[in-house]
């Protein structure tokens, strides 16, 4: 995750909900087919206003087409769903657009624009009402500036030649399109990226070809067929090259560096294939996609991010690469989320712990087996700061905000307490066990309680994770009676 999306997000806490949606029937007056707005919000915890109800997403196709150096940009995304409840309308997240149509199921629909707290909301009103269970296909067209001013935050990052990359964690997808901006509405994707000729245009997923487009322009089309978070996108535009290579068991891998540091940068994105197989022998099962890579920019963006399948990263990382393999660290981190966070997903921002906390283990294993850095040190250390950082930020399990200290060194004391309690045999049995049972799919703090349980057959771990995910004083070590609870 970006860390830098803290102190930015918090703000989205007090704003308030703007919905321009008619007001429902009575029950008294109902017909049989009653249909009612979709929800402006999905109800998140932490982001109250991200997201909509009333519909589920399964596809999403994206075509993008974009002027590097200008910033020009047109769109249309079409959109496959299902109604989750009889609807006269729906709402989409969007930020920084100009709409030029919308149709639903190939009809003009009516829509408006109205503010939201971290963007604005698209609502939608059908020639005719949805149906429950009934699927339909949303297109909308549109176009914009990339460097337009937003509502809200901005997932944009640019580039020193003219191009970009997207970060779009946490909420910041609907300002590239318009999406159902929540974790809890997965699709699959296809994506269509247009450049001028001498740009090379990357995404989630597997590229499935290149053609012409027409005036010295090029169209990339990729494909993403596992489910994927919206915060998770990974579009972009650069001078830029691939490098491809072949991974364990066939996995596909391509990765994205500036075209002018090839030979800085190979060596780097090369150690992917070592890093993939020592996650997968320590957590005992295969890495969850079909392709996986590292994308390293070349300037505008310092942070480094776990887009699925293809990892962002600035530069910096990698300064002291010729003298040090500690930038590695940051590469195991990033590639772990694909299996906590991008394979499995949190229901909601008040889980990120279930991203963070594996992300940060597993990566200070990585670091203890390669005798850069000890992982109880680390942890003895992160174990004394959470004591303070419980009352002030909240337990790792209910954060009072994203991004802080305790859902990710919190979140890792979580797990390198529940490995001391239950053992590394058993420990790893949980682990394995919740990645293969919420593959590709959504889940939270309760379910990793009740998936320790079952797994274990030992329900006094129950009490034990719930002290330790929302208490707010920290509970005893468990074989470090030395280790301080305060």
């Amino acid at each position: 995750m970006n860390r830098r999306l803290r102190a930015c997000l918090a703000a989205v806490l007090a704003a308030a909900c703007v919905s321009t949606l008619p007001a429902a029937a009575s029950p008294a007056s109902a017909s049989p087919f009653d249909p009612r707005p979709g929800s402006a919000s999905a109800g998140d915890p932490l982001f109250p206003t991200l997201g909509n109800g009333g519909y589920d997403v399964g596809h999403y196709d994206l075509s993008f087409d974009f002027t590097p150096v200008a910033y020009d940009f047109t769109g249309r995304i079409r959109i496959s769903a299902t109604a989750t409840q009889d609807l006269s309308s729906f709402n989409l997240d969007t930020d920084g657009h100009t709409i030029d149509s919308v149709t639903v199921d190939g009809a003009a629909a009516r829509w408006s624009l109205s503010p939201g707290s971290s963007g604005q909301e698209l609502t939608v009103v059908p020639a005719a009402p949805l149906h429950d269970h009934r699927p339909f296909r949303v297109e909308v067209a549109y176009h914009g500036n990339g460097k337009d001013p937003r509502s809200g935050l901005t997932g944009w990052r640019y580039m020193s030649d003219g191009g970009f990359a997207s970060a779009a964690q946490a909420s910041r997808a609907d300002t590239f399109a318009p999406v159902n901006d929540t974790p809890s509405d997965k699709a699959t994707w296809d994506f269509h990226i247009t450049a001028p000729d001498g740009w090379t245009a990357a995404a989630n997923g597997d590229l499935t070809g290149t053609r012409p487009a027409g005036g010295s322009r090029t169209t990339w089309d990729l494909r993403l067929d596992s489910p994927m978070a919206t915060e998770l996108m990974g579009i972009s535009v650069d001078r830029q090259t691939y490098l491809t290579g072949e991974g364990p068991h066939g996995v596909r891998l391509r990765h994205l560096v500036p075209e002018d540091q090839v030979a800085t940068y190979r060596p780097i994105v090369e150690r992917t294939g070592e890093q993939i197989t020592w996650l997968e022998n320590t957590l005992g099962v295969k890495y969850p996609f079909s392709a996986y890579g590292v994308q390293i920019v070349r300037d505008g963006y310092g942070d480094a991010l776990e887009n699925q399948t293809l990892s962002l990263f600035g530069p910096n990382w990698f300064k002291n690469a010729a003298t040090s393999t500690t930038y590695t660290n940051t590469m195991v981190h990033e590639l772990t989320h694909q299996w906590f966070g991008d394979s499995v997903t949190p229901a909601d921002w008040q889980q990120a712990w279930l991203n963070e906390g594996p992300a940060v283990y597993y990566a200070a294993r990585w670091a203890d087996e390669q005798g850069t850095a000890s992982l109880e040190d680390k942890m003895r250390t992160a174990y004394r700061q959470l004591a303070t950082v419980r009352r002030t930020d909240g337990p790792p399990g209910k954060p009072t905000a994203l991004g802080g200290f305790n859902i990710y060194d919190g979140g890792a004391v979580v797990l390198y307490a529940l490995n001391q309690r239950v053992g590394e045999e058993r420990f790893a049995q949980i682990m394995k066990s919740w990645l293969l049972k919420h593959r590709h799919a959504n889940a939270d703090s309760e379910d990793f309680i009740a998936d320790a349980v079952s797994t274990t057959h030992d329900a006094s771990l129950r009490p034990f994770l719930e002290s330790w995910l929302y208490g707010l004083d920290n509970p005893p070590m468990p074989g470090h009676p030395d280790w301080s609870t305060s």
